[in-house]
């Protein structure tokens, strides 16, 4: 039978808040066309006049992509003439371009921006909050051990956990969409909404060091 070993536990956390380094757009354009594959964003006249003003304003067509193709029919029969909805990702490497890129969206009657994806460079975040965690239960287990009359002797076990606060995007096509169907023209800027791109990671570490007989 194993003997567990004499031990004290200690918890320690570190929050680390991490800013958006990119972010990618997800955007749906209503065509009056079908079109499929990349050929879409050049002949479907609707998605073209988007990725024209993309990348006339500076995005790489390259940050443009065509994530699928709804076909709309009345009559069951694919036609030429038949409507679609093209679904876009379009990435937004400068952030301090999101504004401007927002703003060609909504200029666009046929197009919606559907939501947000932001990224983060998250990895280094948490080693650099699991460091930090580490350090302060280390620190926290010496002033334990000493007030005690104990010695560290080595960790028994170890347990990491991480708590990742997503920021919620904006519900930017909520507040578009409605207009467009009433058609209402937005003001210049159309930039009635909370953009954040930060979210708050929280490392926490519990660890059971084996200490000397008490």
């Amino acid at each position: 039978m194993t003997t567990k070993p004499d031990t004290i536990k200690i918890s320690a956390s570190q929050r680390e808040e991490i800013s958006a380094s990119h972010a990618d757009l997800f955007v749906t354009v209503k065509g009056s066309s079908v079109v499929s594959g990349d050929q879409a964003l050049k002949k479907a006249k609707e998605v073209s006049q988007l990725v024209e003003a993309l990348t006339s304003f500076g995005l790489s067509p390259e940050a443009i992509h065509l994530q699928g193709v709804h076909i709309e029919t009345s009559s069951g029969v694919l036609l030429k003439s038949s409507s679609a909805t093209y679904r876009l990702k379009v990435k937004c490497e400068k952030l301090d371009q999101l504004a401007e890129v927002l703003d060609i969206i909504a200029s666009q009657k046929n197009a919606t921006l559907e939501r947000i994806d932001w990224k983060y460079p998250e990895e280094a975040a948490r080693e650099r909050g699991l460091e930090a965690a580490l350090a302060k239960a280390k620190s926290k287990a010496d002033k334990v051990a000493k007030s005690l009359g104990v010695k560290l002797l080595g960790v028994y076990d170890l347990i990491e956990n991480i708590y990742d606060q997503e920021t919620p995007y904006p519900q930017f096509a909520a507040q578009v969409a409605p207009m467009k169907a009433r058609g209402v023209v937005a003001p210049e800027p159309s930039l009635g909404m909370d953009i954040q791109h930060s979210k708050t990671v929280i490392v926490s570490v519990d660890i059971w060091y084996r200490v000397s007989a008490f």
